[in-house]
């Protein structure tokens, strides 16, 4: 499956050309990140266009995809088990997603952090394929998009972004971003340092600015320290028309230090007797943090996976999800 061959997306479904893309990327690196990128991309396309030939063309050549990708992985729960995918695509996301706000933080700014936020941002949207996106999942999904506007924005106006969340703290993530319908210009609130900039704004992403971030060549599983780096070629400008089949070139990928994120510290459990009583909602909920434990250890990420056995420990002896 690593040449996967689909009829060309039609002008009318340009909304998952992204996602296609974003497949094709990880065919080779993580091709189970491939399979419910193309599984989300059929079900967004069901909802827009379903009638006309151009569109049926595409939408039969990813059911044949995916049901023959699911056959030929009958022995993955990655593929066959809804815990086991949600687990993975959400790490993945979660790796970029840290890494981009790593950079960002330490005010390095690029466009390579811009495709590095868009690409989690997507990735974030493909978790819908499993059922509403936890408050965590939502919260960084909105944080990375509008993070990938801004910083392009302000790097095509020649000003400076300002690191981190508006409120210079966590409080706020993902809160107050994007500008409420109507609002012609875009315009949101501008960051603290920001205002009086002449002629500065950076609007929400719209479905047909998205060409503008491109898709960076994104780390696999094997190897969760490579980053993306950046091609040479120019983004589309935020409001020009682009074209319904972008090119993206294939760049280099060095090998930064991947910033990981902070582990909850260790407290010792206080005996209470036992597990507590085990509801289907206590199973599925520690089934689903054993999950993500081994899919970090997949990656090397020991720090994430231990956070993930404490928390279904914590759950399972106390029955509090933390």
């Amino acid at each position: 499956m690593s040449d996967v061959q689909l009829p060309p997306c039609p002008a009318s479904l340009k909304q998952v050309h992204h996602y296609l893309k974003l497949a094709s990327d990880y065919d080779k690196r993580e091709p189970v990140v491939s399979y419910w990128s193309r599984l989300y991309a059929l079900q967004t396309a069901l909802k827009i266009d379903r009638k006309s030939a151009e569109a049926r063309g595409l939408l039969t050549g990813l059911m044949d995809y995916l049901e023959n990708f699911k056959k030929e992985h009958s022995d993955n729960e990655s593929v066959t088990n809804d815990v086991g995918g949600q687990a993975l695509v959400e790490n993945v996301a979660h790796k970029l997603f840290m890494w981009a706000d790593g950079e960002d933080r330490a005010a390095r700014f690029n466009k390579n952090v811009v495709k590095v936020f868009y690409t989690a941002g997507l990735l974030f949207d493909v978790c819908e394929v499993f059922g509403e996106l936890s408050e965590e999942v939502a919260r960084q999904r909105k944080y990375a998009k509008w993070k990938a506007t801004y910083i392009h924005n302000c790097l095509k106006s020649g000003q400076t972004p300002v690191p981190g969340p508006i409120g210079g703290d966590d409080e706020g993530l993902g809160e107050d971003m994007g500008g409420g319908e109507g609002d012609e210009a875009g315009a949101v609130a501008r960051p603290p340092g920001a205002a009086g900039a002449a002629g500065w704004s950076y609007p929400p992403p719209r479905p047909e600015d998205s060409t503008q971030f491109g898709l960076p060549s994104v780390p696999g599983a094997t190897n969760s320290s490579q980053m993306p780096s950046v091609s040479s070629s120019s983004p589309v400008p935020p409001h020009q028309t682009p074209s319904p089949h972008p090119q993206y070139s294939q760049p280099q990928v060095p090998h930064p230090t991947l910033t990981q994120p902070p582990a909850t510290p260790y407290k010792p459990l206080e005996a209470s007797g036992g597990c507590v009583p085990m509801t289907p909602a206590i199973v599925t909920k520690a089934q689903k943090y054993c999950k993500w434990a081994i899919s970090a250890l997949d990656y090397e990420d020991g720090k994430t996976a231990i956070d993930n056995l404490h928390k279904a420990l914590t759950l399972l002896t106390t029955g509090q999800d933390t």
